[in-house]
């Protein structure tokens, strides 16, 4: 149901490198989540960090709510980036699971599949190494 990659980059390097995999893709990124530092700012104590991105392609949503508009809850997709215990990581659920569980048309399910190729390579594209 999770597709999560380690990557030996930092936090920071892995959130600026998905941010940048996201928009080679098509995709936009509408809006970013700082869950560690709005835990800090309440008092909270919690030592790891946690951004999640709101990314969307505006084609691809218009066709999910099109069909069904009450999936307009599930979107758009989220990506994350996290450390535990030390290692960076970045994940989503996985958008054909998490669609099929909503709804059983087959075009959603192919926009699903589409979306979900799609943010899985973001993903291995921002753990990657950089060689310049």
């Amino acid at each position: 149901m999770y597709y999560i990659v380690e990557t030996s980059k930092s936090f920071n390097q892995a959130a600026i490198d998905l941010e940048s995999a996201v928009k080679n893709h098509g995709f936009g990124v509408l809006h970013v989540h700082d869950l560690g530092a709005t835990l800090r700012s309440k008092g909270i104590a919690f030592s790891e960090e946690c951004k999640v991105f709101e990314v969307c392609n505006p084609v691809q949503a218009a066709k999910v709510l099109s069909t069904d508009m009450r999936l307009n809850m599930a979107l758009p997709c989220r990506i994350s980036v996290f450390t535990e215990q030390g290692k960076t990581k970045i994940g989503l659920i996985k958008p054909v699971q998490m669609l099929s569980a909503l709804s059983q048309d087959a075009a959603l399910i192919e926009v699903a599949k589409e979306v979900e190729e799609k943010t899985m390579q973001m993903i291995d594209e921002a753990q990657e190494i950089s060689v310049s």
